[in-house]
């Protein structure tokens, strides 16, 4: 009875709530520093305009055009509203393109590892998908590999820039040149959930190539930098002559009047957004010269996280020797590496103590003395780990 495409897929298993993982290891609480979230929370003006929202409203279906953020969002990017198409978070937006664009015969290409959720739903429209390794040494695409699997049976290509899980930048200039070697019938998909934390945004995103390329679609979200992950807001930038048969296809109703009311507050809040940014970037140098200077081999990152190897290549162990002491990261990406999620300067601070234990136990052969006396781990301000 089942959809055959669906049959040997493997669920997606979600986190335990924290407050159920904190009382299985004896812990008053848990930071979770594994799912790139913005440990720098959300705009003050968010949860001030929800306060105000008419609860009368709770009967009604909300705007289905979402038209006060398409519009917001439209002049805030320099494109036109019939471009945009709105998702509940980016996962709508990637499962509308799979629906829309692939049939089974299809071939999907993309870098490996990236974010696993464009595999997923290309293989429930019964797609292949062609994974491309990114380059060992310095996890950048492999843009040579990327057009040399191109074939005729090639209708999309994913590229997450800044990458997940490696956090490394495509520049514009690469992207452009890679562009010009893709076939117009193979539609381009470039997820920029990260790039607002980019050194140099906006000249780093790929939005000004659209009037160029026929064939590219740029997603963006309001989950990572605006801290409203829990309210599910993304789009994508489209084709025009795309856009409408996206808008077809996608579910009617599907942003809540609370959740666009966040997107539009947040989005009015640069502030917020600029200094996100300035916190992120510092944490970023902060965690390059600690990973530097621990010899761990790592990539150059340009998002709000780090991936690198564990010591001895014992990710697993590592991650347990963090959980035990409150910190929650993952692993699973890469054997031997771990992704961690930049917390506050104590959060970040407090990790790399353990880590720093950690690396000498094993490099002594001895297990780790990781008390939370015999390191001295300090707190700054209000932000305690």
């Amino acid at each position: 009875m089942l959809k055959h495409t669906v049959t040997h897929l493997q669920p997606y298993i979600p986190e335990k709530p924290l407050a159920d993982l904190a009382q299985e290891r004896a812990l008053s609480h848990i930071v979770r520093m594994s799912a790139n979230e913005n440990p720098f929370g959300t705009s003050d003006k968010v949860q001030t305009a929800i306060k105000n929202w008419d609860f009368t409203q709770s009967r009604d279906y909300p705007d289905g055009n979402a038209s006060r953020l398409r519009s917001a969002v439209a002049a805030e990017l320099g494109v036109t509203e019939s471009q945009l198409v709105f998702g509940n978070g980016l996962d709508e937006i990637i499962e509308l393109i799979a629906r829309t664009f692939l049939e089974a015969g299809d071939e999907v290409v993309e870098p490996w590892p990236t974010f696993s959720e464009y595999q997923l739903h290309a293989q429930i429209e019964g797609a292949k998908v062609v994974n491309v390794p990114v380059q060992a040494t310095t996890g950048a695409f492999d843009l040579e590999a990327l057009a040399q699997a191109i074939t005729p049976k090639t209708k999309l290509l994913w590229l997450c820039n800044p990458n997940n899980p490696t956090g490394t930048l495509l520049s514009l200039t690469e992207l452009e040149q890679f562009l010009q070697q893709v076939p117009p019938s193979v539609l381009v998909l470039i997820d920029e959930a990260y790039i607002e934390f980019t050194d140099d945004y906006p000249a780093t995103s790929a939005l000004k190539l659209l009037p160029s390329f026929a064939n590219l679609v740029v997603l963006r979200t309001f989950s990572k930098i605006y801290g409203l992950a829990n309210f599910r807001v993304g789009f994508a930038v489209v084709p025009e002559q795309l856009a409408a048969t996206m808008q077809t296809v996608r579910l009617p109703y599907n942003l809540s009047s609370v959740a666009q009311l966040a997107a539009f507050t947040a989005l009015g809040d640069q502030t917020f957004v600029q200094t996100t940014r300035g916190q992120v970037r510092q944490a970023r140098e902060d965690w390059e010269r600690f990973l530097t200077k621990a010899g761990l081999p790592h990539y150059q990152s340009q998002t709000n996280f780090q991936f690198f190897q564990a010591p001895q290549k014992q990710a697993t162990a590592l991650k347990e020797q963090l959980l035990n002491h409150g910190f929650l990261v993952r692993d699973g990406l890469k054997p031997g590496w771990l992704r961690i999620t930049f917390g506050t300067t104590a959060q970040n601070i407090a990790v790399q103590q353990i880590m720093t234990a950690f690396q000498q136990a094993k490099n002594n052969d001895n297990e780790p003395d990781l008390t939370l006396s015999s390191m001295c781990i300090t707190t700054r301000g209000s932000n305690a780990y």
